[in-house]
This record gives C-alpha cells, structure tokens and sequence, in this order.
C-alpha cells in the first residue's frame, strides 16, 4: 500500500501552532497584569461578602432586626451627607483592594514533629548533667517539659538546630572547664557533626547559647589587599569578629570581607610570627602570602627547610635576597640577618643621638621566612654545626626596633625541636588544619570559642595575635604557580602579584655570600 503524505497543515504548520501558543500566553499575561487591580478589588468583594454572610448567620434571630435597623440608618446618612455615597464606594474599593491582595502563606508556629523530636533528643540528654535528686523543682527531668529549657531554637531546612538558647540551673557548675566542655561535646553530637559550633556562656543568666557557623569561604585566591604599610593580612574570619572589612574581588564580583590583619612594625605588640600545622594545611601557602605582601614594602629573606621548592616562583625577584633550600646557604643567609639587625640598630641609635631621623636603609622592612627550620636541627648535628635557629636570637629579641620580622612555620610532629626563643618572642600564633582543643590551647594560650572539626579545607584554622581572642581563619589561596595541581585562574593571581625578576635565576648569587665577609670584616 502506498503511503499516504500528511496534509500541509499538519506537516508544516507546526511552527505556526507553537508562535500562535506563545502569543497568546504572552496576551493572556498581558491581559493579567492589567486587570490585577481590577481582579484584586473583585476577590476582595467575594471576601468581604463572604465575611457578611458569615457575619449574618452568626447573629441571632432575636437580634437581627436591630443590627438591620443600625445598617439602614448607616446607609440613610451616608445618603443624606455631602458626598456621602462617593466617600463610601472609595472606602469600600479600598476595603476590597486590601482584602482581596495575595498573602504569603503563614510560617507554622513552633516547631514540626520531627524539630520536636530533636528537641526532646537534646532534653533527655542533658538531663543527667542539669539535675540532681535534692532539687525540688528540676528544670530538666525524664519525661518532663522541653519548652521551659529551650526559650529560643532555630532550625535550617534539612531539620539541623542552627542556634538555640539553653537555660540550666544556677548549681551547675558553669565555671569549670572541664563541665563545659561536656556540655559542648554533647551539644555537638546531638545537633550535627561536620559543623562548627559557637558556645556562648551567660554565667550570670544560667544561659547557654549555641549557634552553628557557616564555613569560612575557600574560593578568596591571593590578590592586592587595600591595606597600610605595616599591616599584613592573614587570612579572613567570621563576620562581627573584627571591626573591618576588606573589598575583595571574585571574578567578576566584588565582595566585603573581614580579615586577620597583623600588625608589624616599630609599634608592634606582636612582631613575629609562629604557625604550625600537618603537612598539606597550608602553612607553605600563608608564607608565600605573606611574602608577596610583605615585598610591596620591603625585603624578603626565605629559608626552606623541607627542600620541596615551594618557593622557586620568588628566586631572582626585585626585593628577595635570597631563598635558601641547603644548610650552608640557610646559616649563610641567617648570619647576614643577625649581623643586619646589629647594625640597624647601631645606625639607628646613632641618628637618634645626633638628633636625626632613622636612616632610610633602617626604615625599610625585612622579612625573614623559613619554612620548616627544624629539619635542619638534625643535618646540623651531624656535620657539626651549629642550628639555624641559634642565629635567630638577634633578629627576635631585637628585630621590633630594627625592622626586622620573623615568621616561622613548622609541623606538629616536629614542634619541640623549636627553640625556646622561637617559642618565647613569636606572640602572634597560627595553627592550620586539624587540631584538638587541648593542642590549640596549649599552643595559642586560650580556647577557641568554637568547636574544631576533625577535617578541614586547607588553609583552614585558628588565629590569635597577641592576648587577643582565638579567630577562625581562612588563608587566602596562593598556591606555587608552578604546581601542576594548581589551578589556572589562581596561578595567574599569583603571578600578577610577582615582583618582576631582576637577576636570571640561573645566575643569580646569594645575599649572604656576599654579606657576610662584608660584615665580618
């Protein structure tokens, strides 16, 4: 059998069926939108109607003829008074208009099944830490009432507690360390691991409250932060924690943020810098920030101890003298930093004597970085030298009034074969990557007032400068833009902030080697 051809209209004219729907939906939308106001007074008519009717067959029998009596003396004044029936349909539209206007739907009131069950969960678990048998009137028992214990809750959309206000009695012993932290522990394993956790104490109201953090964002790659001379930034941390923001700039976007400003410098409380972490935290990464804004100002000296050339991208760069990777060049190099920091603060003290300012070679900031100085405790002592951070002293204890910095990163694993000067003039702390509340105490001499988790982002931890509070930080990605690993958009942020190189890497001498005789002599 032949086949039959379809008729025009059904095979060409599909097309035409699809605009002509499109344009009466476009019509139909039209149409809507102009006569909304008409379409709103009309639905609030209904409703007003609708509320006389059930206004009317509420009313008794035997007091209906006086509420018909009242209406019709209502309507013969609004009759007999100028303007009266125009006065009354403007009041009436206007009545419809507010009653007829689309209402967002209410929010539930109190909690949902499955929040309440979460709640009671919390209830029931606190109870053998808020009660005890002598209390005539308990605040938390078995099976009793949740309400009276959590005057405030809030939950996110999959069901997790958010924040919540916890009352307990006055006899628990909110004093102690170790009864808070039992509370929090708890408090932390019934509302959600994988979360940090803010734990506020009111001793004097017997209040606990308890709020979940948003992550710290990642995605801030290294970039020119608007800061004075003097101020290096550390990372970024939550807002309301600190009195600042920074302009920051993601792609496209531009955003706000509050950093961890350090302050270095003369007037400085905390001059030099300890950061510790495991391998893959990111300390390498806060170094190279730091360094990149540090040679915007001043000189850069770089000592690596793990040999891992996490710093290849700086060597031959106007403002670093020297990146050090071997023992005989990292004592060189640190030699030159001792003896330079004798004579700033021998010139120094000159010009002031004579009454003149600093001169401006002494005024001009120097860094010094190492990475992982503690791997070379063991190569020292077995081809009998002496440990680089012997050569440390000086530029420690005196480096405030000679501008000289310090910074040094390590590992935990390695963090006692620092020296005692290391660990005694570095007041500003760093910890990155996971951490228990006993090392970050221990380390940064105070509790963090979150909950630390057991995986984290690199760059992710905690920050303290000085006697200043514990913050969160997140270090802003500066990756070696030589890692293949790395990505494109953060490698071309790196290199946009490189120095322009001024010695071929190839040929290029070491400070020290130079330095040292020069002094020496």
């Amino acid at each position: 059998m032949a086949r039959r051809p379809l008729p025009r209209i059904l095979s060409t004219g599909s097309a035409q069926i699809a605009r002509s729907r499109e344009l009466a939906r476009t019509a139909a939308d039209s149409a809507t939108d102009v006569l909304h106001p008409l379409i709103t007074i009309s639905r609030g008519l209904r409703r007003l109607a609708s509320a006389g009717r059930h206004k009317w067959s509420d009313t008794p029998k035997d007091k209906r003829g006086p509420l018909l009596f009242l209406a019709a003396s209502v309507i013969l004044v609004v009759v007999l008074v100028p303007y009266g029936p125009l006065l009354a349909a403007i009041t009436l539209m206007a009545a419809a208009a507010w009653h007829g206007r689309e209402r967002a739907p209410e929010a539930p009131e109190g909690p949902d099944e499955s929040q309440t069950e979460r709640l009671k969960s919390l209830y029931e678990a606190l109870v053998p830490y808020f009660s005890t048998a002598e209390d005539p009137a308990p605040l938390y028992s078995h099976g009793g009432a949740w309400e009276s214990a959590f005057p405030a809750y809030e939950f996110d959309s999959s069901g997790r507690v958010t924040s919540l206000t916890v009352r307990y009695p006055a006899y628990f012993t909110d004093g102690e360390p170790e009864a808070r932290a039992r509370i929090e522990h708890l408090l932390t394993a019934k509302s959600g691991r994988g979360r940090e956790y803010r734990f506020t104490w009111d001793e004097e109201g017997n209040q606990l409250s308890v709020s979940a953090l948003p992550p710290l964002p990642v995605d801030i790659a290294a970039q020119r932060f608007v800061t004075a001379p003097g101020e290096t930034v550390l990372g970024f941390t939550d807002p309301g924690e600190v009195q600042r923001t920074l302009p920051l700039t993601h792609g496209e976007e531009q955003r706000d943020m509050p950093p961890v400003v350090w302050r270095t410098g003369i007037r400085s409380t905390e001059p030099h810098l300890l950061v510790l972490g495991q391998p893959g935290t990111g300390t390498s990464t806060l170094l190279r920030s730091i360094a990149l804004q540090a040679l915007q100002h001043g000189d850069v000296v770089i000592v690596e101890g793990g040999g891992t050339g996490e710093y290849a991208c700086l060597i031959g760069r106007d403002g670093v003298l020297a990146v050090e990777c071997a023992l005989a060049g990292a004592l060189a190099s640190l030699e030159w930093a001792a003896h330079e920091t004798e004579r700033r603060l021998i010139a120094a003290n000159r010009a002031r004597q004579a009454g003149h300012p600093p001169p401006e070679d002494t005024r001009r900031p120097l860094w010094i970085l190492l990475d992982r100085p503690t791997a070379f405790a063991h190569l020292a002592a077995t081809d009998g030298h002496k440990d680089p951070q012997s050569l440390l002293q000086v530029p420690l204890r005196h480096g405030r009034a000679a501008n000289v910095t310090v910074v040094v990163a390590d590992q935990f694993d390695t963090a006692d074969l620092l020296s005692d000067a290391v660990r005694q003039h570095t007041r500003a702390r760093a910890v990155l990557g996971p951490a228990t509340a006993d090392q970050l105490t221990a380390f940064l001499g105070a509790p963090p007032q979150t909950t630390p988790l057991a995986q984290v982002p690199p760059g992710r931890g905690y920050a303290r400068l000085g006697s200043g509070p514990v913050l969160r930080l997140q270090v802003p990605a500066t990756p070696d833009p030589y890692d293949d690993a790395t990505s494109d958009a953060h490698r071309q942020a790196v290199l946009d902030l490189l120095p322009p190189r001024t010695t071929p890497a190839d040929q290029e001498e070491p400070v020290a080697t130079e330095a040292v005789p020069a002094e020496t002599a």
